[in-house]
C-alpha cells in the first residue's frame, strides 16, 4: 500500500473511531485515538462543532474536549459523505473528507454534515494527525433518517 492509500484508510478509520452504540465502554480518546495523533508533539486541532470553540495545542487536551461529550452519548453514527482526498509530500501528508453524523443524545437527536481537514506527520512509528480542522453544519432535524 501506498502513502496516499494508508493515509486514506486511516482517515477512514478515524472518522469510524468516533462511533458510540449503546453499551460501548466508557470513551477513551488515547485508548481510541493513541495510534491516529501525534500525543508527543505539538499539534493544533480545532473543531467548530466544540460549543467553546477551543484550539487544542497537543492531544491530551483535545481529548479533554471530547471526552465528556461523548460519554454521555446515547450514540453517535457516522457515514462517509466524500473522499478521502490525500495528498502526500516528504514527510508530510494532507487529507480531506466529508461526513455526515447523527448523535443522539438523552436530550437531543442531531445529524449533522462535516468538512474534515488533517495534516499527517511520518513518524517512526507511522502517520500522526499533527493539525486538524472541521467544520460542520448542523442539518434540519431528521435529515438522516434512514442512512444509518
Amino acid at each position: 500500500m501506498n502513502d496516499e492509500q494508508v493515509i486514506a484508510k486511516q482517515h477512514e478509520r478515524w472518522v469510524f473511531g468516533w462511533d458510540r452504540r449503546a453499551g460501548d465502554e466508557p470513551f477513551d480518546f488515547q485508548r481510541i485515538f493513541g495510534e491516529f495523533y501525534d500525543f508527543a508533539g505539538p499539534v493544533r486541532l480545532y473543531d467548530d462543532f466544540d460549543p467553546e470553540q477551543r484550539v487544542a495545542t497537543t492531544a491530551a487536551a483535545y481529548g479533554a474536549i471530547w471526552e465528556p461529550a461523548f460519554r454521555d452519548m446515547v450514540s453517535a453514527h457516522h457515514a462517509v459523505d466524500d473522499g478521502p482526498h490525500v495528498l502526500v509530500g516528504d514527510g508530510l501528508a494532507a487529507s480531506t473528507l466529508r461526513f455526515l453524523a447523527r448523535i443522539v443524545t438523552p436530550d437531543a437527536v442531531t445529524d449533522i454534515r462535516t468538512t474534515t481537514s488533517l495534516v499527517w506527520h511520518r513518524t517512526p512509528d507511522g502517520w500522526r494527525i499533527v493539525r486538524e480542522h472541521n467544520s460542520t453544519k448542523v442539518l434540519p432535524a431528521g435529515a438522516l433518517d434512514g442512512r444509518f
